[in-house]
């Protein structure tokens, strides 16, 4: 029983996202979802310090008027091969990547400001700082996967977080959540919407900065994040509404993963 209430509770932390945090990541305004696809060439061309998208030869612009460009060639990559696929239609639907980057491009200071408390309200309730009391074969799972991504936290970041036995809200530092919004506060735009796009997932500011930093891959990620739920289906089963609702998260998983991947400078 304790084991099913701490597996309950963990999906609900990670529900709070789907709401408020969410909505921050999506695209700001509601193009038609399938437009007549009017291209047929996608090429990507370094410009003005950035990659940009060109669709026979011009660059789209992004909800907002900014130009669709990204940071890296390999994320102007990653989004390009979203828009080679497209058959007769462009179907938004289908592509995490451009939306992620419209999400990157839109916004001042205030929408930044959302993006980077959201990350940092995920880390004061953080997923993996709360340990169930039982039964034991859970409590050891947990300490064999969620303990070394805490300390890891604490050794490359110098973040120490609480952690508490049961589902009941434990404070986490004062110090320790300075340190999560200072470290959000650094990284440029389209670093911060993968990390809250992430967070949210997750329930977990920790697992997704693993996940940006290369700590973990997609797989580790969701196996952390759904540990107590694993758990329960090893012992029960799993229904149809929960296979498609761990579907749907390990697809946007790996989409975070070659995401924060191709962010990365080229070694």
């Amino acid at each position: 029983m304790a084991a099913d209430l701490h597996s309950r509770a963990a999906r609900a932390l990670r529900d709070t996202g789907t709401a408020r945090e969410r909505a921050i990541m999506a695209e700001p305004t509601n193009p038609p979802q399938h437009p007549r696809r009017f291209y047929k060439e996608v090429s990507v061309v370094a410009a003005d310090g950035v990659f940009a998208l060109r669709l026979d030869g011009r660059t789209p612009r992004a909800p907002g008027g900014r130009l669709l460009a990204a940071p890296t060639p390999a994320l102007a990559d990653l989004i390009a091969e979203e828009w080679r696929r497209q058959g007769a239609s462009v179907e938004l639907a289908t592509m995490p990547a451009t939306r992620l980057a419209y999400a990157a491009l839109h916004g001042g200071a205030e929408t930044r400001a959302l993006r980077a408390a959201s990350v940092v309200n995920f880390g004061a309730s953080d997923l993996l700082c709360y340990f169930a009391e039982g039964p034991t074969s859970l409590v050891g799972r947990q300490e064999r996967i969620w303990a070394p991504l805490l300390e890891w936290a604490l050794e490359a970041h110098q973040l120490a977080f609480t952690r508490a036995v049961g589902i009941v809200h434990r404070a986490q530092p004062p110090l320790t959540l300075a340190r999560l919004a200072a470290l959000v506060g650094r990284l440029d735009d389209f670093a911060l919407v993968g990390l809250a796009a992430a967070a949210s997932l997750f329930g977990s500011a920790i697992l997704a900065l693993a996940l940006s930093e290369g700590r973990i891959n997609a797989d580790e990620a969701m196996a952390a994040a759904r540990l107590d739920e694993i758990f329960q289906e090893e012992r029960w089963g799993m229904d149809a509404e929960a296979a498609a609702r761990a579907d749907s998260m390990a697809i946007e998983a790996v989409l975070l993963e070659r995401w924060f991947a191709a962010l990365r400078p080229a070694a």
